[in-house]
C-alpha cells in the first residue's frame, strides 16, 4: 500500500521545488503590522528628510551652481539656501521646470512650502503603496525561508473549520505557542482568520503530499486531521503517515464506520464527533451538570483540565490513588490503563499519568 500511495502523490511535488519567493501566496507567516496612519507619517518624514539632505548638499556646493534667472536680470547674487532648497525640490520630485520657472523668492517659497508637500503626498500615496507591496512580499519570502529552515517538532492542523479551530484553541490554551502550529486549508478566507490569530498557514489540500511537505509534516511531532469530510480525512491520514512515520496523528470523523479505516491508515487516535455529541446529548437530559463538567475538563485554559505528565522519581512504586493529583489513568507502553484496576496498583518508571489539573 505504501508504494501505491507514494506513486499516487509523487507527481504532485512541484510546490516543494519552488523558490521561497514563489510561495508567498501559499505560505503565510504572521508579521508585525504597522497602522496605515503611522506608515503614512513615516513616509512623509522620510521624504522631507531626503529633501532637506539634498538641499544641504547643494548649498555646500553652491559655487558650482548658476542661477539663470538672476544672470538674465543682470544680478550676480550667490545662491541662497532657499535657492538650494528650491533646486532640491524640483530635482527630487522630478518636476524639472523649463522655460516657465519661479523667479522671485516669494514664488519659490510658495513652491517649496505649499506645492512640494502636495507633490510629495501624491508620490507617497502613488509610489509608496507599490513599494510597500513589493517590500512586504520580499519580507514575507525572507520569513518563509527562515521559517522553513527552523521548522521542527511542531503541530500541523489540517482543516480550520469548527473542529480545527477548537483543536487550535485547546493547543494554545494548553500552552503551545501559536508560532508552533501550522494550519492547512483550501479556503483562503478561513486561512486569513488563522493568520490574524498568529498561526502559520499553508493554502492547499492536505491530501496532497507536496502541500503537507510545505507544512513540514515530515518533521512534525503531531498532525491533527480535522477535515470536513470523512473520506478526505482517510486520504489525509494516509498521506500524512506516509510522510511522517513517527508523528502522532489524531483524526476526527463524523461516522464510526470510518474509525477502522483511519486506524488502518495510520491514525494513532480517532475521535467520532457524532457519537461523542450524541452521548453528551443523552447525558444532558438527566444530568446536565455532568456535561458542564466535561466541557470544563476539555477547556485547558479555564477551570479544570485533563492533562498528561511524566512520572516523578519519588512516585515510582507507589499507588496512583495516593498521589496529590487526581489520577484518571496510566499510559503504559502506549496503552491507557484506568486507575483503580489491578494492572496499575503500582507506578512504573516509564509510565505517564493522566490526571486532572487546575487551569
Amino acid at each position: 500500500m505504501a508504494g501505491r500511495i507514494r506513486k499516487r502523490f509523487e507527481t504532485d511535488d512541484e510546490l516543494t521545488d519552488r523558490p521561497d519567493f514563489d510561495l508567498v501566496d501559499i505560505i503565510r507567516v504572521p508579521m508585525h503590522r504597522v497602522s496605515p496612519a503611522r506608515n503614512m507619517l513615516w513616509r512623509l518624514a522620510l521624504g522631507i528628510g531626503l529633501l532637506m539632505g539634498s538641499a544641504v548638499i547643494i548649498y555646500l556646493q553652491r559655487a558650482g551652481y548658476q542661477d539663470v534667472a538672476y544672470n538674465d536680470a543682470g544680478g550676480g547674487a550667490s545662491m541662497t539656501f532657499l535657492d538650494a532648497l528650491y533646486h532640491a525640490t524640483v530635482s527630487v520630485t522630478t518636476t524639472g521646470f523649463g522655460d516657465i520657472s519661479p523667479v522671485s523668492e516669494s514664488a519659490r517659497l510658495v513652491n517649496t512650502l505649499v506645492i512640494t508637500p502636495l507633490r510629495m503626498a501624491f508620490l507617497v500615496v502613488l509610489v509608496g503603496t507599490t513599494i510597500e507591496v513589493l517590500t512586504e512580499r520580499s519580507r514575507q519570502a525572507l520569513k518563509i525561508q527562515r521559517w522553513r529552515r527552523k521548522l521542527r517538532d511542531h503541530t500541523v492542523v489540517v482543516g480550520y473549520g469548527t473542529k480545527g479551530r477548537s483543536a487550535v484553541d485547546a493547543l494554545t490554551g494548553d500552552g503551545v505557542p501559536p508560532g508552533e502550529i501550522v494550519v492547512v486549508d483550501t479556503d483562503a478566507a478561513v486561512l486569513e482568520k488563522a493568520t490574524h490569530a498568529g498561526l502559520v498557514t499553508v493554502l492547499g489540500s492536505g491530501s496532497k503530499s507536496d502541500v503537507l511537505k510545505l507544512a513540514g509534516a515530515q518533521r512534525a511531532s503531531a498532525i491533527i486531521v480535522a477535515a470536513s469530510r470523512d473520506d478526505t480525512a482517510v486520504l489525509v491520514t494516509l498521506t500524512a503517515r506516509e510522510l511522517a512515520p513517527k508523528a502522532k496523528i489524531v483524526a476526527s470523523v463524523r461516522e464510526a464506520e470510518y474509525v477502522h479505516l483511519l486506524e488502518q491508515s495510520g491514525a494513532d487516535s480517532v475521535v467520532v464527533s457524532s457519537a461523542t455529541a450524541g452521548r453528551l446529548l443523552g447525558v444532558a437530559t438527566s444530568t446536565p451538570s455532568v456535561v458542564a463538567m466535561i466541557e470544563d475538563l476539555l477547556t485547558p485554559d479555564q477551570g479544570f483540565a485533563i492533562a498528561e505528565r511524566e512520572v516523578e522519581r519519588e512516585e515510582i512504586g507507589g499507588s496512583p490513588r495516593h498521589l496529590r493529583d487526581i489520577v484518571l489513568g496510566v499510559v503504559r507502553g502506549g496503552k491507557l490503563l484506568r486507575a483503580g484496576t489491578s494492572e496499575v496498583d503500582s507506578i512504573e518508571e516509564h509510565d505517564r499519568l493522566l490526571y486532572i489539573r487546575k487551569a
